[in-house]
């Protein structure tokens, strides 16, 4: 199934300095989750001044439990407090992608 997870950081100051202390292992597990076809596209959301102020992650798990157990629960932004809310909803894609 495939699913689209929203994340926004915990603003100002404490949001960016964790993510930036973070980054490298979030992108490690990403690339991981991507190689093995779970990651299907990821980008950050960016606040009108151009900086990260969340994420936005499309990707296949058989259902909700599975992507929390193989990725959440590992996630290096939820565990270093760089994600203060993240919604997890189903998506359709369109057929001709």
């Amino acid at each position: 199934m495939t699913f689209m997870v929203l994340a926004f950081d915990y603003p100002p100051p404490a949001g960016p300095e964790r993510r930036q202390t973070c980054r490298p292992d979030h992108l490690m597990l990403g690339e991981k989750l991507y190689k093995d076809g779970k990651w299907l596209y990821a980008a950050a959301i960016l606040s009108v001044q151009g900086e990260a102020i969340g994420s936005v992650i499309i990707c296949d798990f058989p259902d909700e439990e599975t992507l929390r157990r193989e990725w959440l629960d590992h996630e290096p932004y939820l565990l270093n407090q760089v994600w203060e809310k993240v919604e997890i909803r189903p998506i359709r894609p369109a057929p001709f992608l």
